[in-house]
């Protein structure tokens, strides 16, 4: 905490006067406030829903955008809330939950768009999981690789999830 008010430059006891329950208070509005930002850039990275849509062709476009900012980033940390989620899942039960409803906000929120270009329910939700497990993988083995040749080679696993599950009344 001494080193994010001094990093700030605010006063030592404004941290816990906005942080009362300390760095595990800090560390969970961290995961939700970018949760949200990070929600609020993978519906960037969809165009408008419906049944003429093409929810394979978004899903590795998004992938593609996605090797780009890994990229651009040098291969630093592309999802705090992964790294996070990571150190912390076996034990921070507060952090690994905030990081859980995080993932489970991303899962709905892909689950929702697929639903609206004519995927049933249960399978968009699954279809969802599995692409948000192949984007946060690729993730990973990109950092590692310092390549985006992961996100790319999951963006082709990706598309072929949603191509193969997705609805016979909506498929061209």
């Amino acid at each position: 905490m001494k080193q994010i008010v001094a990093e700030a430059g605010a006063p030592y006891g404004s941290a816990y006067h906005f942080f009362p329950g300390g760095k595990a208070q800090l560390g969970e509005e961290v995961i939700r406030t970018s949760g949200a930002a990070y929600l609020g850039l993978i519906a960037q990275l969809f165009p408008e829903p419906g049944p003429r849509a093409d929810p394979a062709l978004a899903t590795a476009e998004a992938f593609a955008a996605a090797a780009v900012t890994l990229r651009e980033l040098d291969y630093a940390d592309p999802c705090p809330v992964a790294t996070i989620a990571l150190e912390v899942a076996s034990t921070n039960q507060t952090l690994r939950g905030a990081a859980a409803e995080v993932f489970d906000s991303w899962i709905d929120g892909l689950a929702a768009y697929y639903s609206a270009c004519g995927i049933a329910g249960p399978a968009a939700r699954d279809i969802a999981t599995s692409v948000i497990g192949l984007l946060e993988g690729a993730f990973m083995l990109g950092r590692t690789a310092r390549s985006t040749q992961p996100v790319l080679t999951a963006a082709t696993a990706a598309a072929a999830v949603v191509r193969a599950t997705r609805a016979p009344s909506t498929e061209a």
